[in-house]
């Protein structure tokens, strides 16, 4: 979220601001997985790169709960390289049909929500 879409929330109605939310820090899920198609990283890095390339900054706590579900549901791997004392996480084939059906249901839903909308 760039600095004028965050100002302009400011002024916007409270559902602007829980649509916000619930698109964002409600649905880590899929930052984290958009994240994880281009390369594996580790858990902090995610973090930066959640705040660098999305605008918003999600707790430290939440970025690894999240994590710990996405390993436990099968949607992303735990990997260790000798170079390094971190754990990486990668996606699954099953993160990446997840973000697929993710992206139909939300094309659909746009679809049909603002189908009337300019």
């Amino acid at each position: 979220m760039t600095e004028k879409s965050k100002g302009k929330q400011k002024d916007s109605p409270k559902a602007i601001t829980r649509l916000v939310d619930k698109l964002t820090k409600e649905m880590l899920w899929m930052y984290i997985l958009r994240l994880l198609q281009e390369r594996p990283h580790y858990g902090y890095e995610i973090k930066q790169l959640i705040q660098e390339r999305f605008g918003f900054s999600p707790a430290t706590v939440s970025g690894y709960a999240i994590i710990y579900r996405l390993t436990k549901d099968g949607l992303i791997e735990e990997q260790r390289r000798e170079d390094s004392p971190r754990k990486y996480y990668a996606i699954t084939k099953k993160g990446s049909e997840a973000m697929s059906e993710a992206k139909e249901f939300l094309e659909n839903t746009v679809g049909m929500v603002f189908d009337k909308t300019d």
